[in-house]
């Protein structure tokens, strides 16, 4: 490939190597199952700190909720059997109720939606646990029942990460780049959660070093974290390059940080806002960027 300009690349995790939005839509349709519910994206997060762990894209999810899942509707219940049946199992012996099943995770849709999480105040299993039991109870009425609420989220939570896995097409992209750049994984998010998908698609492998915003002062877009993974790999900031579906965190925080370049994964071809940074690459898929680092590469040798 004859990458000699480009020493380094820092990948976003979700939406950009795993198909997280789809993972968490199969995870909320197996878990309401009897009610064929549809849910849209998860999650919707509001919190205005763009640096905030619980900051996501919430403008942008918004408008992309019609067009980000474009395959038919049966296609998100090709699951292993077992865990259908434990779905099954759950809805019938515990809820004992079907219609209002669609009624409970309307309303926990919403509860995501609005969600900010503090890391260092609030435990994400409890709080999303929570949201669970208010929405059981709101709808059914009676004392709060945390067992069930427990036993819901964590069975949508284990369906959704099975459903969080690297492709083996871009498990080939990364071994061919990491013959020749240094490959790191930057993802924003809770320690916990962020961990936990990491160990889901087993991709540390690929990666000569991982870094988990929860874990770090500051996120993405703050330039710290990007000057702390520049020191990890022992380069300059001019020397890497950043890929992500973000604007307002992967691509603003790459600017911020003055990276060599910036490269947005738009998979919808949508309209960013006149207010939203300005990548220096667009691509509709990932595995377009080695094609795209060779005329970076390319163009770095002409100028020189």
């Amino acid at each position: 490939m004859g990458l000699t300009r480009v020493r380094a690349i820092f990948f976003d995790l979700d939406n950009t190597l795993i198909d997280t939005a789809g993972a968490s839509k199969r995870g909320m349709l197996e878990n309401s199952l009897l009610a064929f519910l549809i849910c849209s994206d998860f999650p919707r997060r509001h919190c205005k700190n763009p640096c905030c762990p619980a900051s996501r894209r919430n403008r942008r999810i918004i408008r992309c909720e019609k067009t980000h899942f474009q395959k038919p509707i049966l296609s998100t219940l090709n699951v292993p059997s077992f865990i259908l049946h434990q779905v099954i199992k759950l809805l019938k012996s515990k809820y004992h109720y079907k219609e209002e099943a669609e009624i409970i995770c309307d309303k926990v849709q919403v509860k995501l939606s609005k969600e900010c999480f503090h890391p260092y105040s609030t435990c994400i299993t409890d709080l999303r646990t929570s949201h669970w039991e208010e929405a059981i109870q709101e709808t059914k009425g009676g004392a709060n029942n945390r067992k069930l609420a427990e036993e819901c989220y964590f069975l949508w939570k284990s369906t959704r990460l099975q459903h969080m896995t690297l492709a083996e097409d871009i498990k080939a992209m990364l071994t061919e780049l990491r013959k020749e750049v240094r490959l790191l994984l930057l993802t924003n998010g809770d320690r916990q959660t962020q961990r936990e998908k990491i160990d889901a698609c087993a991709c540390q492998s690929y990666f000569d070093a991982i870094v988990v915003g929860g874990e770090q002062k500051e996120e993405k877009p703050a330039p710290s974290i990007f000057y702390h993974c520049c020191d990890l790999l022992g380069v300059q900031p001019g020397d890497c390059v950043m890929v992500g579906d973000t604007l307002e965190t992967d691509i603003q925080g790459g600017l911020n940080a003055g990276l060599k370049a910036t490269i947005w994964i738009n998979k919808n071809g949508i309209a960013p806002l006149t207010s939203s940074p300005i990548p220096h690459y667009i691509v509709s898929s990932v595995l377009e960027l080695p094609a795209l680092l060779q005329n970076i590469d390319d163009k770095v040798n002409m100028s020189a």
